[in-house]
């Protein structure tokens, strides 16, 4: 028989006893946050008429939810047919099928409220007090996209609101329209001498248009973002596609608590990239200070992105007022991806539409030479400037209706901080809303019957006219947090598209699949390959 020094007995008691009460206080917690929890909130919910497919210790209805995203993943929709849902959301255009446009599911142990009202998402979307937050993103999500404007909330937010704003202003982005118009015209030149050398003499040529614009919008947002050291930039833009792939692989699985700092391959090759991303931008940034402080001026530290706001942080005066190095990275990282990746889909698919709708294409045609190039018979090789590009409504026109049936996000989510009231339905603190952009698009009782077909004239009376709820757009978000950055892809669509439709005309090609894919933004699963014919000058 052992014998046990008397004078260590309660010591080990003790240290069981508190053994017991930390293990006691773990499983209480887990079971009040994957049990009661749910089962409390399901039923209240549920009293007041909003049901949903039943929750699933610890995984919700992920598992449901990827089951039938993969089911959709190979099916192929008909060119003419513009209704994405079935590909991107099958599972909400399931439960809403079940249960109602309102309705709970379960993201983990997460109750989920699906918004697909219009007025409740407005109700959401205006909201100025804080009550409906922006959620936390994840680490895959912010490595990608930096803690900027797009996720911090509250006082974090107004102050890099404060600092960024200025550089987003339509003065300065006017300055930057000759810099997009060069980098497009670099592509398109390169276009034409692939189509004026066609061996057969039809001066034609196809081309993936979908990995093009990727490469010229984020050419564009390197050079507007960071100018002179915009190949540095670059560096940036091959990070972050990686990136991409390994956030959406994290979107649709349970997050576990701590996950993130387990040594997994996926976790090791994010913090790598991470990383990476960090010290190019911060190399950018120290050189544009050094830069500033050799010049002793106010204007020392350039007229892109980059300077405009590090010009509006020096101007706040320090302290709390302005932003850290650290968050002045996470902008940069938020503006490069949202500013190519966003910008480049919203080309692709309006490619896409133009190409399958040729009088749509011939009246834009006829719009960019009237008002870029003196009536048509002005100089066709001159690049379009600010002033010319707010003139060209009907390309405007077209892209609204691309936004709306090809928008970049097919869903938009807010954390109800506190207990809330929404549309007649109480909200318990801590759920999700979840509003189905690409659903909301397509309520025939907003649009109209047509809601499904491509009619840019539904905006000729403006955004605010084009549906029976104003500001049914969504694409760009609604209210204080709509996006700061959707001028700049408007004006660099605008521009892209005018130096593409003076030179060709254009087809998709009989070789394009049609099935769009969501990978954290809408794209082509198999990319765009159009025909394009050189047009006589």
């Amino acid at each position: 028989m052992a014998i046990v020094d008397a004078s260590t007995g309660p010591a080990v008691i003790v240290a069981v006893a508190v053994v017991v009460v930390v293990v006691s206080t773990l499983l209480w917690t887990a079971m009040a946050q994957l049990v009661w929890r749910p089962y409390a909130v399901g039923r209240a919910l549920g009293q007041q008429g909003v049901r949903g497919p039943a929750y699933r210790l610890l995984v919700g209805n992920i598992g449901e939810a990827n089951e039938m995203r993969a089911a959709a993943s190979g099916g192929v929709l008909d060119r003419r047919c513009h209704d994405v849902v079935p590909r991107v959301l099958p599972h909400y255009r399931a439960w809403m099928s079940r249960y109602g446009k309102v309705f709970v599911s379960w993201t983990g142990p997460f109750p989920a409220l699906c918004v697909g009202d219009y007025a409740m998402a407005k109700e959401i979307l205006a909201d100025r007090t804080g009550l409906y937050a922006k959620p936390d993103p994840g680490a895959s999500i912010l490595a990608l996209f930096g803690n900027g404007l797009a996720f911090v909330n509250g006082d974090d937010w107004a102050r890099h609101r404060r600092v960024v704003h200025p550089a987003f202003a339509m003065d300065k982005l006017k300055m930057m329209a000759k810099t997009m118009a060069e980098c497009a015209r670099k592509v398109i030149q390169a276009w034409g001498a692939r189509a004026a050398a066609a061996a057969d003499g039809e001066r034609m040529v196809q081309v993936e248009v979908g990995e093009q614009f990727q490469e010229l919008t984020a050419d564009v947002i390197s050079h507007t973002a960071f100018g002179s050291s915009y190949r540095q930039g670059k560096e940036v833009f091959v990070a972050q596609r990686e990136l991409q792939y390994i956030a959406m692989s994290a979107l649709n699985s349970v997050r576990i608590p701590g996950s993130q700092y387990i040594p997994t391959k996926a976790n090791i090759r994010r913090r790598q990239l991470a990383k990476k991303v960090r010290g190019t931008l911060m190399a950018i940034i120290r050189e544009r200070q050094a830069t500033a402080a050799a010049a002793k001026e106010d204007r020392g530290y350039g007229n892109d992105l980059l300077g405009l706001m590090l010009e509006a942080n020096a101007a706040a005066g320090g302290g709390e007022k302005s932003m850290t190095m650290d968050e002045i990275v996470d902008e940069c990282k938020t503006f490069f991806f949202a500013g190519h990746d966003t910008t480049s889909h919203l080309l692709t698919w309006a490619m896409f539409l133009l190409g399958t709708h040729p009088e749509w294409q011939q009246r834009l045609r006829e719009e960019v030479l009237r008002e870029c190039c003196g009536g048509g018979g002005g100089d066709t090789e001159a690049l379009p400037n600010g002033d010319a590009l707010n003139k060209l409504k009907l390309m405007t026109m077209v892209l609204y209706e691309t936004l709306r049936l090809y928008g970049p996000v097919s869903m938009l989510v807010r954390t109800a901080t506190a207990d809330a009231e929404l549309g007649g339905v109480r909200v318990p603190k801590g759920t999700m809303t979840m509003m189905p952009v690409a659903i909301l698009h397509r309520d025939a009782d907003v649009w109209g019957a047509d809601a499904g077909e491509f009619d840019p004239l539904r905006f000729r009376g403006g955004v605010n006219k084009a549906a029976a709820h104003a500001g049914a757009l969504l694409a760009f978000s609604l209210g204080q947090r709509s996006c700061i950055g959707q001028d700049f892809a408007m004006m660099e669509a605008k521009t892209t598209l005018a130096m593409i439709l003076r030179r060709f005309a254009f087809e998709v090609s009989p070789e394009y699949v049609h099935a769009p894919l969501d990978l954290l933004t809408l794209q082509p699963k198999c990319g765009l390959p159009m025909v394009l014919k050189l047009l006589d000058q």
